[in-house]
């Protein structure tokens, strides 16, 4: 491996002997692994015999490499590169602008429809010799084509005849870290955050190498470097000249820096009395940070914020309003062409209203006034990033205002890095959800890529799952959520089934028969985590603050929204969240189609059922069992499948190394008996309400409600553990 540090070597001995987390974990879907199959390394190693590559700029210097590192281990043959374009170039690696014209006369009708970040590869006749051509109009354009140009490679596929045209339907395509600067990560579970703050500017560790070409494989081209609970000393000097020495790095690999933006900046950093938004000294303060910033780093991407949420500071603090906080840092950002992406994760103690509705209700007066480089952060749900929640409804109420939405690739309600759950199942679930705000077919996905109302500024983000963690990740298969995140904010039209596949070809094998069976796995290990979580429409019934495990019965925080009893309302007559014209009426703000369909018991998808119904445990379900019966054979259900991704991973086992194959089980033990645990205390706190026996087929319980009541984890991972 060319890409290695020190803490990888030391490492090794232990790794291979416990048979824990993979040395080649590390390369994640870069594995470059020598193709076997003579045909196809054939027919590569003819296209690639003789590379025309003018590397002009850090960009290309860095796609060069990529060629350089890859070619040779998947086709055991050094590359012949020529800086010359001559009549005997296998494959012509450049701008569309520095193409001979009969040349791009061959080419300008595709690259008309590029965007500067689209690309083209493309199999065709020059000089009556069959050659394959990689262009863009942008260095960054090339660099995206040598990773899809290696990955098609990677993946086997047939490249003789290619002629792929292709540009990212989203915008700033950013991942979001959660990571603090004691290096500890908010719902992290991958070990410590990547940024050894004490060691930058001058040591530049591998893994920032790594982590951008990582990003950069996948299109993703913005990055997020600091907890949305902010800390103000990002924003001094001792802290900028670190965060310029990451962007220094990432720049070649065409992603942008952003950080988190404490609104309270200007008192504890600035000396000032005040944050209020509409002061002149404020606005200035903001206006000189970004003058400063900028200065160090002249493609900062600009600011994430946090305000008002959770007991953030913001501008309500003052008298004023969301629109009047990202204005008046949109008006800092503005000269230097940066962005203010606001969160709209609001929800406060003061306001009874049900919690689900009121981001909606707080920002939807405010759309159309929010100025152009504004963009407003929408999680994917109203709650919290839970295994199944409706989509939010400002995805397509919001027609003039341009929304980022969020996705969470760390795993904080899905059971952390020890779960097998393919989250880009997950994330399809949402992007094809239909909103009706503009008739049938106005998906999310329309909303965030701006086609549904034209919006000229369009964003996806992922709160990253990523960590010191010799995988990255903690479990091998959370690197696919991490990819697949990428993938699809490249192009949000992608299905599951293609990420899946496209993975397990680049990080294990391209053999069908694993690949058959292991992307199933993974396919239904979403479904899985649903069914022994929160069945039916059930959610927010974790155990407080780590959010590890059950605890339905949790009913002592000092916030109502912050009770899993809330959410859950089981009593003697029935179990779930009423949220019905005869409840909180939080149907009224989707489309009509949609409020008609959540209101009718009868008609709304099962899965969503006991999120706006309240009903009784009598209540019959489409399959004829009643309520009662219909959660425990779920509950059971979601057992059962991690039983038989357990089985399917055996049977893959002939597919990969001893070591891989151990990892993998290892932690499908721990899934399967966190499952147990999940259905167990769940099934015996709710029979407290239904005085009702589990249905045949359900197994009984290993222990009482009273002990699953006392389990304690004050040193729960993702969150700053605290004791007395």
């Amino acid at each position: 491996m060319k890409h290695i540090n020190i803490f990888i070597i030391l490492f090794l001995p232990l790794a291979t002997m416990l048979h824990s987390q993979q040395v080649d974990g590390y390369k994640l879907w870069l594995n470059y692994d020598k193709i076997e199959n003579t045909e196809l390394s054939n027919e590569y190693t003819k296209i690639v015999s003789s590379i025309y590559f003018l590397d002009n700029s850090d960009v290309l210097k860095n796609a060069k490499k990529e060629f350089s590192l890859a070619l040779p281990q998947m086709l055991n043959k050094q590359v012949q590169y020529s800086n010359i374009l001559i009549s005997d170039n296998s494959l012509i690696v450049d701008k569309y602008e520095n193409l001979p014209n009969d040349l791009k006369g061959l080419v300008a009708k595709d690259i008309t429809v590029l965007s500067d970040e689209g690309f083209l590869i493309k199999t065709l006749t020059y000089k009556k010799k069959s050659i394959t051509i990689i262009s863009a109009r942008k260095d960054i354009g090339i660099l995206y084509a040598t990773f899809r140009f290696l990955h098609l490679m990677q993946t086997h596929k047939k490249l003789n005849s290619i002629n792929l045209v292709d540009s990212p339907k989203i915008d700033l395509r950013m991942l979001n870290h959660w990571d603090n600067l004691d290096r500890t990560v908010e719902r992290g579970y991958a070990g410590f955050s990547l940024w050894n703050w004490q060691k930058l500017p001058e040591y530049i560790d591998q893994r920032y190498i790594d982590y951008a070409r990582a990003n950069a494989s996948l299109g993703i081209n913005s990055t997020v470097i600091t907890n949305v609970n902010a800390n103000a000393l990002v924003l001094t000097p001792m802290y900028l000249e670190k965060v310029e020495a990451l962007a220094n790095v990432f720049r070649g690999f065409g992603i942008k820096v952003y950080l988190t933006a404490r609104f309270s900046a200007p008192i504890e950093i600035g000396k000032l009395e005040t944050a209020d938004p509409l002061n002149t000294e404020v606005q200035k303060w903001w206006s000189d940070k970004a003058a400063e910033i900028y200065k160090r780093i002249p493609d900062f991407g600009g600011f994430l914020v946090k305000a008002n949420s959770e007991g953030q500071p913001g501008p309500q603090n003052y008298g004023r309003n969301h629109v009047d906080g990202a204005n008046m840092m949109a008006t800092a950002l503005k000269p230097f062409g940066g962005n203010v992406i606001w969160r709209a994760f609001v929800y406060s103690e003061h306001d009874d209203t049900d919690r689900a509705k009121q981001a909606y209700d707080e920002f939807l007066p405010y759309d159309g006034t929010f100025k152009d480089n504004v963009l407003v952060q929408v999680k994917n749900g109203t709650i919290d990033f839970q295994p199944r929640e409706p989509f939010h409804p400002m995805f397509g109420a919001m027609k003039k205002t341009p929304l980022v939405m969020e996705f969470q690739i760390t795993q904080e309600y899905l059971g952390f890095s020890s779960h097998l759950v393919f989250l880009p199942k997950l994330f399809e679930e949402v992007l094809d959800a239909d909103t009706y705000q503009k008739g049938k077919g106005s998906t999310v996905a329309k909303v965030i890529d701006g086609s549904l109302y034209g919006n000229t500024l369009t964003g996806i983000a992922g709160v990253a799952n990523i960590g010191t963690d010799l995988n990255w990740t903690g479990h091998p298969f959370a690197q696919a959520n991490w990819y697949g995140f990428g993938r699809l904010a490249w192009d949000p039209y992608l299905s599951s089934e293609k990420i899946a596949e496209e993975w397990l070809r680049a990080t294990y094998s391209n053999k069908q028969e694993f690949i058959e069976q292991v992307q199933k796995l993974m396919l239904t290990s979403r479904e899985a985590v649903v069914n022994y979580m929160n069945p039916l429409g059930l959610h927010h019934i974790f155990d407080t603050g780590h959010h590890y495990g059950p605890g339905p019965w949790v009913d002592n925080l000092s916030r109502p929204d912050w009770n899993p009893v809330y959410y859950h309302k089981a009593d003697t007559n029935g179990i779930g969240f009423d949220r019905t014209p005869s409840g909180s009426n939080a149907t009224e703000q989707y489309a009509s189609f949609l409020e008609d369909t959540f209101n009718d018991v009868n008609n709304i998808p099962e899965e969503y059922l006991l999120w706006f119904h309240h009903l009784s445990w009598d209540f019959k379900l489409q399959d004829g069992n009643t309520l009662w019966d219909g959660i425990a054979l779920k509950y059971q259900e979601g057992v059962d499948q991690v039983n038989d991704m357990i089985h399917t991973w055996d049977n893959a086992k002939s597919y990969v190394t001893e070591s891989e194959h151990n990892e993998v089980k290892m932690l499908l033990q721990i899934q399967l008996k966190e499952a147990k645990w999940w259905r167990d205390a769940c099934l015996l706190y709710f029979q407290t309400y239904s005085q009702k026996e589990l249905p045949e087929g359900v197994e009984k319980p290993a222990q009482s409600l009273e002990f699953y009541k006392s389990l304690k984890f004050p040193f729960a991972p993702g969150i700053r553990p605290q004791w007395d």
